[in-house]
């Protein structure tokens, strides 16, 4: 067993690690002024990216979701594992060994462990692929190439071979070291009738990895007729790895590609995605042992990152029969944004990716993408063909059945666009006509009671992408606050810049802070030692967040961690901590004149000369330090905190 994980090699990990690479394999980032990237939040469903990562920090923040923290938390919260497992895959990403304090080196790893089960899954992968070049695997070399898939296609894709013996992987991974139930725990072995044997049997597998390029399951196609136990494509059973809903087979080896040309091509089977990649459409994927689904939705969403209407298209090549129409029809009546960027591509004939390919070449794969049809399009025109436009009868039923379809379409232009392209495919001379009936059922919709028009959650009107989604907590002030932006910009400051910040941060008085969220931060900071005890960057956020038990502290921390200040490079970056701590101590100072003045104002100077005399002197000599702080203030501050 390894033994206790030290600080110092978490606090190291911490600062060697990229937090932008690591968050990267996830959320398509793009730059987003000094110091800031952002992208869509892989937490919750989103339109416009309020999703904040500050690389020179190691800190990321959604002003949306309130999710936050370093590298660490990001992988706890993304993949689902505690602390430990998280400081051992960033440690195992940048090739540091840990020395545990009581154990080894970062290369023992807990049974049981996320990371035991990630190399279990390896090992298999590894085993299976060397089968596939034994004599009992011929049948799936044969069933490859009888689809123009040759042998260096299937080590590109990993496809790998599973023995007819009950238990032939299991006790080869039994010999690496791995004990049963963490098999069990991988979906690799079972426990049978005689005891423990393998999940699968004689049949062809592709891996199925994470965006992280880890195995984390397989999917297994039957060869022999007389496989009758099971269906003709099984998959690994959901684990701690695999969640069917939240992976895509071959979004590993497309995600650039997606994030790169803001498109994205969704198949059926493992073997289209082959085709589409080999035939060059390298931004195919597809779902694995369940229907595509929101999820999965959400995962093309972040790396396309469609923060702009025209920006990014999603390709669905469904049948054209009756069951692709249906999937037409679920696509349509969900995100009708995300609608407006979504395209039907239909091979002749009924074919998918992979038997076009092998009839008609690679070419035709390419040219299926091309020829893609606008999702709008496709479902309307599929409703209309089940007319018959020659006949007047069957022009108006065709319109009775297209009208409220197209009024389903929220984008006000669009709509009015397929009104008229209603009216040229339903053949009818009057396109005004048409679009008036559109228009009227429209106004229908938008008037009818909430109900009857569920929307999904995120599908709501454009904001600005700084706005949080939900009203921050009761607790914590409003970051719009005119009164407090320059507190929060103190403390911004001192979170991301505490050199900058140093002895004259340190010296603010908590009256400096009004409201008692700010001045529990400045507390926390003090905690933590200062802006002047020498950390910076991840390390000393976490040891600010470590001075509070308080959730709801803890949350702001992370979110003035992340926070963009308001400076267009990294060298107006001490100017502006200048400013704002010149801003917040005249602010303070401001508020102690007002009081020494009502308090003059209820003294006699004729009365009691001494007290008032005092008053008046003290009141002068904050004048104008007042004075020199706005000097100071305006010469450091003044063109950052106007943009604000």
């Amino acid at each position: 067993m390894a033994g206790r994980l030290p600080d110092r090699d978490i606090a190291a990990i911490r600062e060697r690690a990229r937090i932008e690479d690591v968050v990267g394999e996830y959320v398509t980032l793009k730059r987003a002024g000094a110091d800031s990237m952002k992208g869509l939040c892989p937490f919750h469903d989103e339109k416009s990216p309020s999703f904040h990562v500050r690389p020179n920090h190691g800190h990321f923040h959604c002003f949306g979701c309130g999710e936050g923290g370093d590298v660490f938390a990001f992988l706890q919260k993304i993949e689902h594992v505690g602390f430990v497992e998280a400081v051992e895959q960033v440690a195992d990403r940048i090739g540091f060994k840990i020395n545990y304090e009581g154990g080894g080196t970062s290369v023992q790893r807990d049974h049981g462990t996320r990371s035991r089960l990630v190399a279990a899954n390896a090992a298999a992968h590894e085993f299976y692929m060397a089968r596939l070049g034994e004599p009992d695997a011929e049948a799936a070399r044969t069933y490859l190439t009888e689809r123009n898939f040759d042998a260096n296609a299937a080590r590109q894709f990993g496809c790998g071979f599973a023995p007819a013996g009950w238990d032939t992987l299991t006790k080869h991974l039994l010999r690496k070291g791995f004990d049963f139930k963490e098999l069990e725990a991988a979906g690799l072995s079972r426990q049978g009738q005689r005891g423990p044997m393998d999940r699968f049997h004689r049949r062809l597998l592709w891996p199925i990895r994470n965006l992280g390029g880890d195995v984390i399951g397989f999917g297994a196609r039957r060869l022999f007729d007389d496989d009758t136990m099971t269906a003709k494509y099984v998959n690994t059973p959901e684990t701690v790895l695999y969640k069917k809903s939240q992976v895509l087979f071959g979004l590993d080896l497309a995600k650039r590609d997606i994030a790169k040309g803001h498109q994205a091509v969704v198949v059926e089977g493992y073997t289209d995605v082959m085709a589409m990649h080999l035939s060059g459409v390298k931004t195919a994927v597809a779902s694995c042992g369940t229907a595509f689904g929101d999820e999965h939705l959400a995962m093309l969403r972040r790396l396309l990152m469609d923060d702009n209407f025209w920006r990014g298209e999603i390709i669905y090549t469904f049948d054209g029969d009756a069951a692709g129409q249906a999937a037409a029809l679920k696509a349509f009546s969900g995100d009708q944004k995300l609608a407006g960027q979504t395209y039907i591509a239909v091979a002749p004939d009924g074919l998918d990716p992979c038997e076009l390919r092998q009839r008609s070449g690679d070419g035709s794969v390419r040219d299926l993408v091309a020829r893609r049809v606008p999702l709008y399009e496709f479902v309307i025109r599929g409703q209309l063909a089940e007319h018959n436009l020659d006949t007047p009868e069957g022009q108006v039923d065709a319109l009775r059945r297209g009208v409220p379809v197209v009024a389903q379409i929220k984008d006000n232009a669009l709509r009015k666009a397929y009104a008229t392209k209603l009216a040229g495919w339903v053949g009818w001379d009057d396109i005004q006509m048409v679009v008036r009936r559109v228009g009227d059922e429209a106004r229908k919709n938008a008037r009818g009671p909430a109900s009857a028009t569920p929307t999904r959650r995120g599908a709501g009107a454009e904001r600005d992408a700084s706005q949080p989604v939900t009203p921050p907590p009761a607790a914590l002030p409003s970051p719009r606050d005119p009164s407090l932006i320059v507190q929060r910009q103190t403390l911004t400051a001192a979170l991301q810049y505490p050199a900058f910040a140093g002895p004259v941060f340190d010296s603010l008085e908590p009256e400096a802070f009004t409201h008692p969220a700010y001045k529990a931060m400045l507390a926390a900071i003090a905690g933590a030692g200062g802006t002047g005890k020498g950390l910076g960057g991840a390390e000393w956020v976490a040891a600010v967040a470590d001075n509070t038990d308080d959730l709801t502290m803890r949350s702001l921390v992370s979110e003035l961690a992340a926070e963009q200040l308001p400076v267009k490079t990294e060298a107006d970056i001490p100017r502006l901590v200048t400013g704002v701590l010149a801003r917040v101590q005249e602010a303070w100072v401001g508020r102690q004149i007002a009081e020494l003045k009502s308090k003059l104002q209820r003294i006699s100077s004729t009365e009691q000369p001494e007290p008032y005399f005092a008053l008046f002197g003290d009141l002068v000599a904050l004048e104008q330090y007042r004075k020199s702080l706005l000097t100071q203030a305006m010469g450091n501050s003044s063109d950052f905190n106007n943009g604000r």
